[in-house]
């Protein structure tokens, strides 16, 4: 359940982000702004959870506070922020609110992984990884479709109310129903429990032993800035990163060019455009099919053979697929123009897109394998550069 649970999370944080392009138009014409500021509601939404995770990551790393408390907050906020926002009568307001619902959002990037760490064995978790992974990647491909054939006919302000009726829900069922996951968190609680039944302060967590030393400051400080220090230092993160940024910052700019290529060169509408995102749902149903393989015919059995390798080999899948991305571009870019059936450039598309789903899913994996005291926060930091 828990699983589930962060999945569908996941996936109404990301379909927020981009439900939004098939109202921007629309925000045009109410505001008298020009299509690049409209845009911004995008671009500020996907600026808000990349930089969310700088600070709620680390803090879901610190044993007295846990995951929880960290999503059921943030999702409360997420809420009550997409309540106004689509009744905003002024432009300014309606930017400010997309940045908050990007910001409050932001935990399921990081944290996602993290939960799902906490739960699984290091033989079950890339299984576990592919789930949320799906959902983190089809998310924004499904926003326009979601949108695509109601925007026209409701009005702009439709995208955002059904951005609010998937949050309520999902809300619900995180504050009922998802239970704490952090190990350390889980053991300061049953110290907590053990010293109030008994009266002996000898009962202690190891994080109690650990930071009994420090202050609250310096603990605080230790989670947000050590991260930073792994990517100064290790070239191989820094790199993850960065590469991250990239592949990562190309698929959002899809949501700028299709509406620049399909209408124009093949007459289709915001609803049409939607279904052409469904390419990306293909896609990742490739790269789940091709990252499966790879771990039950390969991986597994050579684990089981002779123990597990070393975590820069969970990026061997990561090696070849890293040539489709720049395959893909090339034959959108080559072929989208009218005398070319629009299946073609859309094929270069499915390449990009399921190259790149492999690409993701090694990165997960291997981040927290190289890092796995600080997993949360390092994939806090690929999630704050992505989003940049």
């Amino acid at each position: 359940m828990v699983t589930i649970i962060i999945c569908v999370y996941t996936f109404v944080v990301y379909t927020s982000s981009a439900i939004y392009t098939t109202s921007a138009e629309g925000v045009m014409h109410e505001f008298g702004v020009n299509e690049t500021r409209a845009a911004l509601g995008l671009a500020l939404f996907v600026l808000g959870y990349g930089i969310g995770p700088l600070l709620f990551s680390p803090l879901s790393e610190l044993p007295s506070i846990g995951r929880n408390p960290v999503y059921t907050w943030t999702m409360f906020l997420f809420v009550i922020v997409s309540i106004p926002t689509p009744f905003v009568t002024n432009y300014e307001g309606l930017m400010v609110l997309r940045f908050l619902q990007g910001l409050f959002g932001s935990p399921c990037l990081a944290n996602g992984a993290a939960s799902l760490a906490d739960m699984y064995s290091m033989v079950s978790v890339p299984y576990a990884l592919i789930a949320w992974v799906s959902a983190a990647y089809c998310g924004p491909a499904l926003g326009p479709l979601l949108s695509g054939f109601s925007v026209p006919v409701m009005g702009w302000r439709w995208s955002l109310l059904e951005i609010l009726w998937a949050s309520v829900p999902v809300f619900l069922v995180m504050f009922l129903f998802l239970p704490e996951t952090s190990t350390p968190t889980l053991l300061l609680q049953r110290a907590r429990r053990l010293r109030n039944l008994t009266g002996d302060p000898r009962f202690m967590s190891q994080s109690e032993i650990e930071q009994r030393s420090l202050d609250k400051r310096a603990v605080i400080i230790d989670a947000l800035i050590k991260p930073l220090e792994i990517t100064i230092k290790d070239p191989a993160i820094l790199f993850v990163q960065v590469y991250s940024a990239i592949i990562y910052g190309i698929y959002y700019s899809f949501f700028e060019v299709f509406p620049l290529v399909y209408p124009v060169y093949y007459g289709m509408d915001y609803g049409q455009i939607g279904l052409v995102f469904l390419c990306i749902l293909v896609a990742c149903l490739i790269g789940v099919a091709v990252y499966i393989s790879y771990l039950y015919f390969y991986l597994n059995p050579r684990i089981a053979a002779k123990g597990f390798p070393v975590q820069e080999s969970r990026l061997t899948p990561a090696l070849i697929a890293a040539f489709g991305p720049t395959i893909g571009l090339f034959i959108f870019a080559w072929t989208a123009r009218p005398d070319i059936h629009w299946i073609v450039p859309t094929i270069g598309i499915t390449i990009y897109g399921a190259t790149v789903f492999v690409i993701m899913q090694c990165i997960f994996v291997y981040v927290p394998l190289s890092y796995p005291q600080k997993r949360t926060p390092l994939l806090g930091q690929i999630c704050e550069d992505t989003g940049s």
